[in-house]
């Protein structure tokens, strides 16, 4: 199970025990890391799998750390492709895993729209999206040749506030970053990116302090924030509802063209 440390995967995670309870689940935690996550996130992952007890796999793509890639010198697209797409493509060969599943839904993006629940993938890992197998009565066609592998969307069906109301519902522990907070941010591409020791200021920003939260969690120098109020489950719930813009509307490696997501999941982006 890919865990990515944010709502979706705590949702997926949340599934999975419930399922396998009381038992613990069968299956590894893989969590394909760039290395520039805040924080929060480092911290809330290891806990988490150290409470649940299950095994934790992290992966760092060698060759990314051998030539310093980075968001700054080489750009995010190019270190979202080699930090997450390469890496995750690495792992699979590395564990010879022939199903991984996680909590990719198709309200949040238009590429991921055209994904099915089971997603074959070819030998390479990648993607076409005019080869999706039918999936009439929800009934699932996982056979496979040698070499493809399957990516599993168990919630792909559920929107934003599905997620939000099971999350209040079952009372889920998500990290702090998705709750209003005062945080030191600049304005940036129309979002409130947060200061941190990797920020590099650009010409006539300020860094000013508001109170806002995230709305989705990625690399701490690519995710913008909101500005709100919401510091509980139910003000969050309530602000969801009021929302026109998509989740990943303040993610930057999601704004490099129409067609930016679409393009890197045909590579093997998950």
């Amino acid at each position: 199970m890919l865990y990515s440390v944010g709502k979706d995967s705590s949702v997926m995670l949340h599934l999975a025990v419930k399922a396998f309870y009381p038992s613990t689940p069968s299956f590894p935690l893989i969590h394909v890391d760039t290395m520039w996550k805040f924080q929060e996130m480092y911290t809330f992952r290891d806990a988490t799998a150290e409470r649940l007890g299950m095994e934790l796999v992290v992966h760092h793509n060698p060759d990314c750390i051998a030539r310093d890639i980075n968001p700054f010198d080489h750009g995010s697209a190019l270190h979202t492709d080699l930090w997450k797409t390469e890496g995750l493509k690495q792992l699979l060969d590395e564990k010879k895993y022939d199903l991984c599943f996680g909590g990719a839904r198709r309200d949040e993006e238009k590429s991921r729209a055209k994904e099915r629940v089971f997603s074959i993938r070819s030998p390479q890992h990648q993607w076409d999206p005019k080869r999706q197998r039918p999936e009439l009565w929800s009934i699932y066609n996982a056979r496979r040749t040698p070499g493809e592998t399957v990516r599993v969307f168990p919630i792909s069906n559920w929107t934003e506030m599905d997620v939000w109301n099971y999350i209040l519902r079952e009372n889920i522990e998500i990290p702090s970053l998705y709750y209003a907070h005062e945080r030191e941010v600049v304005r940036r591409s129309g979002s409130w990116i947060p200061v941190s020791e990797y920020l590099i200021m650009q010409e006539n920003e300020e860094v000013v302090t508001k109170k806002i939260r995230f709305r989705t969690l990625g690399d701490i120098t690519i995710t913008g924030g909101i500005e709100s109020e919401a510091d509980t489950l139910e003000k969050i719930v309530g602000e969801v509802a009021a929302m026109r813009e998509t989740e990943r509307g303040n993610r930057a490696d999601d704004k490099r063209s129409e067609t930016s997501m679409e393009d890197r999941k045909k590579q093997g982006y998950f």
